[in-house]
């Protein structure tokens, strides 16, 4: 006999659910009660809690297929979103949520003109002109303030780079900052043949000396609901029901941040959870010794929709500029790679508190030479303070080596790479690096042979979030030519699907919550027009995204509208 009391079950029943519960790896319906799972299985399966229970049963997805909400478990929602929400002068094409991608621009003579035009159509001519997405690798130098000038002489105009970590200044913007001869002194800020600054600022601690106020002018209040809700739809385009913020407090400072990202995740309308990693730089600053016991105490405010765990660190430069730190025998041209965090003792130091204090550390590391680094720190670090499923992970990982893997396994680490770095700038890079170290990027099956627990993620504004791109790049690791690179890298769709989904949330810690289609977890779920099983591999990425369910909800993308 059904019993009455509580919320009646939600049936949802599909051509097929993919659970990615290895003991359980298919279905086609799955029971919701209270934004959670009850019971996945087949109807048959599913009866003795239909037996007992009032339910209604609901055929939208029965000619689809679902999957566990996907998961980008390394994004910046601010700071990304804000990059995005500016005028884009990048080299591919950028998504929109709400309409066609923005044209990607292939020479540096269209990006002085697309700058032209935005200093044409602005009214506030006093007001810094301002663009994100540059491409100096892409496009083969970067811009410089000659180049800048001929935009304006008297207006500041500012163009932050693809990576977010460069910037360019024309001679109006280098005046009002005062950069002088005595400026270059400090270590990515570049020079003319004349010694002069050249209005290039490689490297975030060149960048954020002198260009602070630009990252906060892209922040004020007026325009975060807009950034926010850009990131969220981008993500529901793509799938993703999860997303981690992996620096927050480095826009805006961690208490406020901290705020916003609560009232904007907390909110019911909001079908998007998110993971908060706090930026060791931003609570230090903010708290002082104090740091580590600020980060806990966060944790108190956490709901299933936006939570804290864990801290960030930088060790080099960027991937997409090449200011990473390669080993032996570096880039062909001879240039060297910076550090943001000098791979030293205090590198180790740094850390130390929030290691013994059980915290999961992640690191945005990129070259080889950063992978050794940064190993032999996590080797002191359990050498001083063992600790067991400390989920130490590496973030992006973009050039590494067969001995790295080996001993991240052995240290216990995980990875959550960056696989869009092989397929847009593998055959770019193969200029500065040679073929195969620029091929081998985004090493997947080495680590997954290795038995390294790992994810892949988007770095959203680096590549949009669209998980299925990602795994598409992880199973064919095709180039931008259509060749494949390094083929033997290339790894199984089960393999490349946990990364975006079981996998992922054990790199967060919320492999209890979300990641797989299981009894007790949250009903969180992507809804797919094709089985990724059934298409051919080069296909895997133009599955459409019908939509998501979110905590037992249903939002199709056919709802996002940028209004």
């Amino acid at each position: 006999m059904a019993q009455q009391a509580g919320a009646p079950l939600k049936l949802f029943v599909a051509r097929k659910i993919i659970t990615m519960d290895p003991g359980w790896p298919t279905a086609t319906a799955v029971a919701v009660r209270d934004g959670r799972i009850v019971s996945v299985g087949s109807l048959a399966d599913l009866q003795p809690w239909l037996d007992r229970y009032p339910h209604d049963v609901a055929q939208t997805f029965a000619d689809k297929v679902l999957l566990p909400g996907f998961i980008d478990p390394h994004q910046h929602p601010l700071v990304g979103g804000a990059a995005l929400c500016l005028p884009t002068v990048a080299y591919y094409d950028t998504a929109n949520p709400y309409g066609p991608p923005a044209r990607g621009l292939k020479t540096k003579a269209e990006v002085i003109g697309r700058l032209r035009e935005l200093a044409g159509q602005s009214q506030a001519s006093d007001e810094p002109l301002l663009a994100w997405g540059y491409d100096a690798i892409a496009l083969g130098g970067p811009l410089t303030k000659d180049d800048l000038d001929a935009v304006s002489t008297t207006r500041q105009v500012i163009v932050w780079d693809a990576s977010e970590h460069d910037m360019f200044a024309n001679s109006a913007a280098l005046r009002a900052r005062n950069v002088t001869r005595e400026s270059t002194r400090l270590a990515g800020v570049c020079t003319g043949p004349d010694g002069e600054p050249n209005g290039h600022f490689a490297g975030k601690p060149a960048s954020l000396t002198y260009f602070a106020d630009v990252f906060q002018s892209t922040l004020q209040p007026d325009r975060i609901a807009k950034i926010m809700q850009y990131i969220v739809d981008l993500n529901r385009q793509g799938g993703v029901t999860t997303m981690a913020d992996l620096a927050l407090g480095i826009a805006a400072g961690v208490d406020v941040e901290a705020a916003l990202f609560a009232r904007f995740f907390n909110d019911p309308r909001t079908p998007v959870r998110c993971l908060a990693v706090v930026d060791a730089g931003a609570m230090t600053r903010q708290h002082g010794d104090q740091a580590v016991a600020a980060a806990l105490a966060l944790r108190s405010q956490n709901t299933d929709k936006f939570c804290f765990n864990g801290v960030k660190f930088f060790s080099d430069d960027a991937f997409v500029s090449l200011g990473m730190q390669v080993a032996a025998p570096g880039y062909t041209d001879g240039h060297g790679g910076l550090w943001i965090t000098d791979a030293s003792a205090a590198t180790e130091e740094q850390m130390r508190p929030w290691w013994k204090a059980g915290f999961d550390i992640h690191v945005h590391t990129n070259g080889d030479a950063s992978q050794s680094a940064l190993l032999d720190t996590l080797a002191a670090l359990q050498r001083d303070y063992p600790r067991f499923d400390h989920r130490f992970t590496f973030e992006h990982y973009g050039l590494s080596t067969p001995a790295q893997a080996r001993r991240l396994k052995a240290l216990g680490a995980a990875v959550s790479a960056n696989g869009y770095y092989l397929w847009l700038r593998g055959e770019i890079n193969a200029a500065y690096l040679g073929t195969d170290r620029s091929y081998l990027a985004s090493r997947l099956r080495t680590l997954v042979d290795a038995g390294v627990p790992t994810a892949m993620h988007s770095d959203t504004p680096i590549a949009p979030p669209r998980p299925l791109l990602a795994a598409w790049i992880a199973v064919n690791r095709y180039g931008q030519s259509g060749r494949v690179l390094a083929p033997a890298e290339r790894v199984t769709l089960d393999q490349a699907l946990r990364m975006i989904t079981i996998d992922a949330a054990y790199v967060l810690r919320l492999e209890d919550q979300v990641g797989s289609i299981e009894a007790g977890k949250l009903a969180d779920f992507t809804v797919l027009e094709q089985d990724p099983y059934e298409v051919p591999p080069e296909e895997l990425r133009d599955i459409p995204v019908w939509g998501t369910v979110f905590g037992g909800e249903v939002f199709p993308t056919s709802q996002i509208t940028g209004s």
